[in-house]
């Protein structure tokens, strides 16, 4: 008799992509990591702030980044919800490069700063996301029995 796994892929990758947010929405408060930390701001445009000096950052944006990255932790914990997450997650961040592609850069609009550097990483991030909710829904969940089949008598 196959014995199904604890702990399923799609669940490894909503673990991974949470640790992963979490990480990079902390370290964007963190000085040394973040350049310009007495220039970010809440929100908006002015925020002057880069993650790795790449990503522009603000409070808003690393608290969505942190705030999706717990919700995975709390995601990975079953197939049906890792499942739930990586597409929600994808779709938020699928929405946030949309945002910043979309919207005019200086319309009052624009709240969240966002660079091309930022567009770039949230379409890859959400795309990559998704994918991972769909191709890994290959594997069966566990916690829904399969109909057994019958052997066939063998005289």
């Amino acid at each position: 008799m196959e014995r199904a796994p604890k702990y399923m892929a799609v669940q490894g990758a909503a673990l991974i992509v949470a640790v992963a947010l979490t990480v990079f929405g902390v370290l964007g408060f963190v000085p040394g990591v973040t350049s310009g930390l007495a220039e970010m701001r809440w929100a908006g445009q002015q925020s002057g702030a880069l993650l790795f000096g790449v990503f522009l950052v603000s409070v808003l944006l690393n608290t969505v980044h942190v705030v999706v990255g717990i919700a995975g932790f709390a995601g990975s914990r079953s197939y049906a919800w890792a499942r739930a997450y990586l597409v929600a997650g994808g779709a938020i961040y699928l929405a946030l490069w949309l945002y910043g592609i979309l919207v005019e850069h200086g319309s009052n609009a624009h709240v969240i700063p966002l660079n091309s550097a930022d567009n770039w990483l949230h379409g890859i991030l959400g795309a990559v996301m998704v994918i991972l909710a769909v191709t890994l829904a290959g594997q069966h969940d566990p916690t829904k029995r399969r109909p057994r089949m019958r052997r066939a008598a063998s005289h």
